[in-house]
């Protein structure tokens, strides 16, 4: 999943420096608050995607003894900064710029310019969520992803999605102000709309943090994962009982799983130890993400 997550950071970050640009220039030239903000949200989007693949490639280093499992966790490390420069960088400043204009609101200059900045952004970062959504599910669809989202343990490849969703609504209500400030001549739309987009940021920041978080802390594998093993479990006679399937994820693709298995009295250790290495490659077979494996004998 790792070379998805990639492709999708890269479209994603090719998409935000160029809109970045343009919304700079189109807030300069047409003095527009809610363009100002826009243009600071794909420079942060830009700057994330950045830190995303820093985090995928630290991601990648082998174990150590410091680190005998791995540094798989560092992706969502740096997933979890990504939130927080959502929050702070794009949420922040939007707000403040929102209510700067309020307080101090200017018709906006060559609105034509807007336009076309505008949509011509929509196109660039719909292509962009297209690319991440067909990474990260094989398929250009909405429905269900939440769901998909909260079972991912790709925390770049959810990242790159929300920011792109967030991006593509951003710029719908950045057109939407444009248009009723140009259209009714209400001098408040812009720096509304720019107040608006502040707090959709801050709302994606919070989703992708307590993602992140969970990810940080440790999640298990799924419930379907879980039967997989109960199945294999009961499947093999010798087996009489087995404790609590203790399991957490150190990446997309790192998995360590934990069992105590109480096995039949009458095996022998070299029967013992076979059928712990059994157990262990079945597993593995049937659950490939699943890349460590510790099974214990003992009474239960």
């Amino acid at each position: 999943m790792a070379s998805g997550s990639k492709l999708a950071i890269y479209g994603a970050i090719s998409a935000n420096l160029a809109i970045a640009i343009a919304k700079f220039v189109a807030s300069f030239i047409t003095g527009s608050s809610a363009m100002l903000s826009e243009g600071i949200h794909s420079a942060v989007d830009s700057c994330n995607g950045l830190l995303l693949l820093f985090g995928l490639k630290r991601s990648k280093r082998p174990a150590d003894k410091n680190h005998p499992f791995g540094y798989g966790k560092e992706i969502y490390f740096w997933s979890f900064i990504v939130a927080l420069m959502i929050f702070a960088l794009g949420g922040g400043i939007a707000i403040y710029e929102g209510i700067h204009h309020i307080q101090h609101p200017e018709p906006i200059a060559n609105v034509k310019v807007n336009y076309i900045v505008l949509i011509l952004a929509i196109v660039f970062e719909g292509t962009s969520l297209i690319i991440a959504l067909k990474e990260f599910s094989g398929k250009i669809s909405l429905k269900g992803l939440l769901p998909r989202i909260r079972r991912s343990k790709d925390a770049a490849g959810f990242s790159v999605i929300i920011e792109d969703i967030g991006a593509m609504v951003g710029l719908m209500i950045a057109l939407l102000g444009v248009f009723i400030g140009d259209f009714f001549g209400y001098i408040y739309a812009d720096g509304i709309a720019s107040i608006c987009i502040g707090i959709l940021l801050t709302i994606m920041a919070v989703i992708l943090a307590i993602e992140t978080k969970g990810l940080l802390l440790g999640e298990s594998i799924s419930e379907d994962d879980i039967v997989v093993i109960e199945d294999i479990l009961k499947a093999h006679p010798t087996t009489v009982e087995h404790g609590l399937i203790k399991s957490i994820h150190f990446g997309p693709d790192s998995v360590l799983v934990g069992i105590d298995v109480e096995f039949a009295d009458h095996l022998t250790t070299d029967d013992l130890e076979k059928e712990v290495v059994l157990i262990e490659s079945e597993i593995q077979n049937k659950l490939p993400h699943i890349d460590k494996v510790y099974i214990e004998s003992r009474d239960l």
